[in-house]
């Protein structure tokens, strides 16, 4: 059996402690901060040792190693490895909040600045720089506003999924928190009927019956869900021909309570007969 590796890499203070914690509950072996330059070493040592699952975190303390990781991992894929990357990022204003409620130092920071607001700022963005390409080739996970527990979530359901395969993740946010950092694309429905408005829709959400039917017999929703549907049909197959692995369609409305959950339930049950699909709510999900 092919061993299985899952690379968690990401911004500092975005939850990769969070992640590599969730895949140990899933029975993966977990090594955090590895070297790269041991990467390789690691790897034939795991397969000596017959083992099945693995989960090794690499961050920015290892900076002058990491132009090194891309050509091992693509070293590994060619040797039968399976291997998964997951990148985790948040927004530079959550990173910059959770290191001053922490009083955590950035590990790119130095003591020198007069401005430890502008400091840690700097250290972010050249964070962002050196992990660019480690990003730019994997499934980005936004962590900017959930919780540990919905993260766990997210990162044992995208692990669920074939790894061979392209896996479309269909997600609904709120306009109002911000738009998700991990969208491939991203549709603005805010322009669509709102149940909002209606009293006895209020409270629910895109998942209930009634909002199902007030939606569907808005002929604005039913265009707004062709169009996405036919761009989507048109552009999956050339993603997957270029050997992407997971591709992240972001619908949202004003509140994330009812249009865009609506078209996330509707496009991901659609597509789910042709792709692997997963869905999510960041307004709905763990409440």
């Amino acid at each position: 059996m092919a061993l299985e590796i899952v690379l968690i890499t990401g911004m500092s203070g975005s939850g990769k402690s969070v992640a590599l914690r969730a895949l140990e509950d899933a029975g993966y072996y977990c090594v955090d901060n590895l070297p790269p330059e041991l990467l390789g070493a690691f790897v034939a040592l795991e397969q000596q040792a017959s083992a099945e699952r693995v989960a090794i975190a690499v961050d920015v303390r290892s900076a002058t190693s990491l132009p090194q990781v891309p050509a091992q991992l693509r070293a590994l894929r060619q040797q039968g490895v399976v291997l998964q990357s997951l990148f985790l990022d948040s927004t530079t204003e959550t990173l910059v909040r959770r290191f001053s409620e922490t009083r955590r130092r950035h590990p790119l920071s130095t003591n020198t600045a007069l401005d430890q607001q502008h400091a840690l700022v700097e250290a972010i963005e050249l964070e962002r720089e050196l992990l660019a390409d480690l990003r730019e080739h994997a499934q980005v996970i936004d962590t900017s506003v959930i919780r540990a527990s919905q993260l766990q979530a997210y990162v044992k359901s995208l692990l669920s999924a074939p790894a061979s395969q392209l896996t479309l993740v269909f997600e609904s946010f709120a306009f109002k928190r911000g738009v998700p950092v991990d969208a491939d694309y991203v549709f603005d429905v805010r322009m669509l009927p709102n149940p909002h408005y209606e009293p006895g829709l209020r409270d629910l959400t895109g998942r209930d019956e009634p909002v199902i039917a007030f939606l569907r017999r808005q002929e604005d929703v039913q265009r707004m869900y062709s169009r996405i549907e036919a761009f989507l049909d048109e552009w999956l197959e050339p993603l997957a021909r270029d050997h992407r692995s997971y591709v992240t369609v972001a619908i949202g409305c004003t509140g994330g309570q009812h249009r865009s959950v609506y078209l996330v339930e509707q496009l991901a049950a659609a597509f789910g007969a042709r792709w692997t699909t997963r869905r999510r709510h960041r307004e709905l999900d763990g409440r």
